[in-house]
């Protein structure tokens, strides 16, 4: 976990990703601020930061307070968090997202509906947006519409321009946000996506495709200049997904698509669930907490030797169970995500055993320096 790697020729100091992380904290506009600079410069001793998610366009955005990578100002605004992260000897990746039907219509232009593969609404799913009273607060996703072919192009396209604006940021490389029930799973999922035309039903080809040309999309922008990752969540519940029958088929097709551009890294975004009792013949368990891990440890080892790139593992890992897994073969780097909150440190601390200090869940989204930067590293 403490060697380096070399990731398509950017050589990361260690094995330790920091995992993006929405924290709802930029100001008008969606630009980033000196904090969120201060921010990701307390963090750079990762081997390799992953921004938070960067909304590609207007009709992306699912959540107040979250930037963006589609004007001039926001570009500006990153290219100082880079300059800074890059000074104090970090190496950093845009993450780039569209969040689809998890969104609310005050979160968007004109009060638009949201974007989807489907026009299934997820009822129960909870945004933070503007509420009745006008102030900012959870309230229910609207209804979202079924994208026709211009929407589809379009996709493609802001994604092309936001690497382009990644580029002239001065980001290291790019991911796709392709998971967590976001867009791009809202076409790969099999039971979310409805449509019958060539980007949906049991074809798995046809699920993938808005991801693909949207990553052809990405390669002809950049003309590899810089790195594109792709961020996955098979298995996962995550913004009401539904469980999927054909999961593995298509994550499968996906690795051999993934390797034929050269995709520098597939990055797993794990969901552990706390369990009570289970056979341990059943689960994976961690030697601290009975959890059961949502990708099965066959799946990436399948996966790794179809897509022959670099794996990324996040999700409920400490130092032993990222180092079982290193071991194994079928993960390159291991992701950390609430444990960078409280310890912009994390590195130093995991080598040397020291404690790690608890993150405050109330300061996780929104607010100012509290909970963001004012977390000391180790003073022992």
């Amino acid at each position: 976990m403490f060697e380096r790697y070399d990731l398509g020729g950017l050589i990361l100091p260690n094995r330790i990703v920091m995992a993006p992380m929405t924290r709802s904290r930029v100001g008008p506009g969606d630009v980033p601020s000196e904090l969120n600079a201060e921010y990701y410069r307390q963090r750079s001793s990762a081997g390799l930061i992953v921004s938070e998610g960067l909304v590609v366009s207007p009709d992306g955005k699912g959540y107040l307070f979250t930037p963006g990578l589609h004007t001039g100002a926001q570009i500006d605004g990153w290219r100082r968090v880079v300059d800074v992260v890059h000074r104090a000897g970090g190496r950093i990746f845009a993450q780039l997202w569209h969040v689809g039907r998890v969104a609310h219509m005050s979160t968007l232009p004109a009060g638009q509906a949201p974007l989807s593969s489907t026009d299934l609404w997820a009822k129960d799913l909870e945004t933070f947006g503007v509420t009745e009273d006008g102030k900012p607060g959870k309230v229910t996703v609207s209804r979202p519409r079924a994208m026709i072919q211009p929407d589809l192009d379009s996709i493609a396209a802001q994604f092309a321009q936001a690497a382009r604006n990644a580029e002239r940021a001065g980001f290291d490389g790019i991911e796709i946000l392709a998971g967590n029930g976001y867009v791009f799973e809202q076409f790969l999922n099999a039971a979310c996506n409805t449509r019958r035309d060539r980007y949906g039903g049991r074809s798995p080809g046809n699920r993938a495709r808005l991801l693909l040309e949207t990553i052809d999309a990405l390669r002809a922008a950049i003309a590899g200049r810089l790195p594109i990752g792709v961020r996955l969540s098979p298995f996962g519940f995550f913004n009401a997904m539904p469980e999927d029958d054909v999961v593995e088929e298509t994550y499968f097709y996906l690795a051999g698509q993934l390797r034929s551009r050269d995709v520098a890294y597939a990055h797993f975004n794990d969901e552990p669930v706390s369990i009570g009792h289970l056979n341990a013949g059943d689960v994976d368990l961690t030697a601290q907490s009975q959890v059961r891990r949502l990708i099965p440890g066959p799946f990436l080892s399948r996966f790794k030797n179809v897509f022959g790139g670099t794996v990324i593992l996040c999700g409920g890992l400490d130092v032993a169970l990222a180092t079982q897994f290193l071991a194994t073969g079928c993960v390159d780097l291991v992701a950390f995500g609430t444990s960078f909150i409280a310890n912009p440190d994390l590195p130093a601390r995991l080598q040397n055993g020291w404690p790690l200090s608890p993150p405050d869940p109330l300061t996780f989204y929104g607010g100012n320096e509290r909970g963001y930067t004012d977390y000391p590293a180790h003073s022992g």
